[in-house]
């Protein structure tokens, strides 16, 4: 019963209330933040047990009063209206109960590489990061481009962009995976509708604490700049590359025309690379445990299709198909998917559960 596994939650909240009360504790500045923390997180449980409690007391009280002559009617239009009250509470107070994602409020790196499709791919990379950048836009987030590789036209080989804001990570984790699109080239002179790929990756930005790094497993190589950058990026030796030995992982960095920035930007998507690296792997090992496949997930999976010719996006994890890709790619409407996979993980995280 979804009572008894709130009981817990309110014992520690009582108790901490009790703690913070005593002298020692109050004298004790570390212990004291540690608990207020605590309390200030199970705060939400709290206020939402006690609604649900109460709430069930509501409506056993009217039950005794069903078969009363004069309460009786009352009764049961009272219970009509807490019942639904009663399910809501429960889907929140489920969600609440859902072991955080210590990720969720972190920054993110995302980095839009072209997969098959030649220039085309090039191309989507470039409309793609574009549409998270309006969608950015409208949630207030700012986007620092770390790393651009130029492709043909208006087009970009790979994007690496650090975006900044509350809950980012909580918002674009799901979008890691394989994004298809199907349209009709701009190189194309028979108007045929070709199909690409892209892939993305959404890391998580992580502390030095976080992701320790053995400066012996490096391989840090120094170059000249290459590519368009003004008159100034060839004559300095700029452009950085990383090679984490150990893992194979290499980060290349140019878009500074300072080599210390370029090697300090190499090295934060670097350790970003190798965090997000850490939680594909510990995915991978549970996922026979657990139905949940969190963060990056699979990057070989197809998760999307953007189809140009049917203004249709559909999104393979959820089966949604929508047909205003044109309006999604403005950014405005993104919450619109986003929303929906997040509303489907929580549910399976609920049934893994057992909530």
């Amino acid at each position: 019963m979804l009572k008894n596994k709130l009981q817990p939650f309110l014992d520690r909240y009582d108790e901490i209330s009790r703690l913070l009360s005593e002298p020692d504790i109050a004298s004790d500045i570390k212990k004291m933040t540690e608990l207020s923390k605590e309390q200030s997180h199970l705060q939400a449980i709290k206020e939402k047990a006690d609604e649900y409690i109460s709430t069930l007391e509501s409506i056993e009280e009217n039950r005794a009063l069903l078969e009363d002559h004069d309460l009786g009617e009352l009764a049961k239009e009272e219970i009509k209206e807490l019942e639904p009250l009663k399910e809501k509470l429960e889907e929140d107070i489920k969600i609440i109960l859902l072991p955080t994602d210590p990720n969720d409020n972190k920054n993110i790196f995302l980095e839009i590489r072209a997969g098959t499709g030649g220039d085309e791919a090039a191309l989507f990379v470039s409309d793609l990061f574009k549409s998270y950048l309006r969608y950015a836009e409208t949630k207030g987030w700012k986007v620092e481009v770390v790393s651009l590789s130029e492709g043909v036209l208006d087009g970009y080989k790979e994007v690496v962009a650090l975006i900044k804001g509350e809950g980012v990570y909580s918002k674009l984790k799901f979008e890691g995976g394989v994004h298809r699109v199907q349209r009709v080239p701009k190189t194309e002179s028979q108007g045929r509708v070709h199909t690409s790929a892209v892939t993305v990756a959404v890391m998580p930005e992580v502390d030095d604490v976080e992701i320790e790094i053995n400066p012996n497993d490096l391989k840090i190589d120094v170059m000249r700049s290459s590519g368009n950058g003004g008159q100034s990026v060839n004559t300095t030796d700029s452009a950085v590359r990383i090679t984490h030995i150990p893992s194979g992982l290499v980060v290349t960095n140019q878009d500074g025309k300072s080599q210390h920035k370029n090697k300090a930007s190499a090295m934060k998507i670097l350790k970003a690379r190798l965090y997000d690296l850490q939680m594909q792997e510990q995915n991978s090992a549970e996922s026979e445990k657990r139905k949940l496949q969190v963060g990056s997930g699979d990057r070989s999976a197809r998760i999307r299709t953007y189809n140009y010719p049917q203004n249709r996006i559909t999104d393979h994890r959820i089966g949604l198909t929508l047909y205003r890709l044109d309006a999604i790619m403005e950014g405005g409407l993104y919450d619109e998917i986003i929303d929906l996979l997040i509303t489907h993980y929580q549910a399976e995280a609920i049934k893994d559960a057992g909530l």
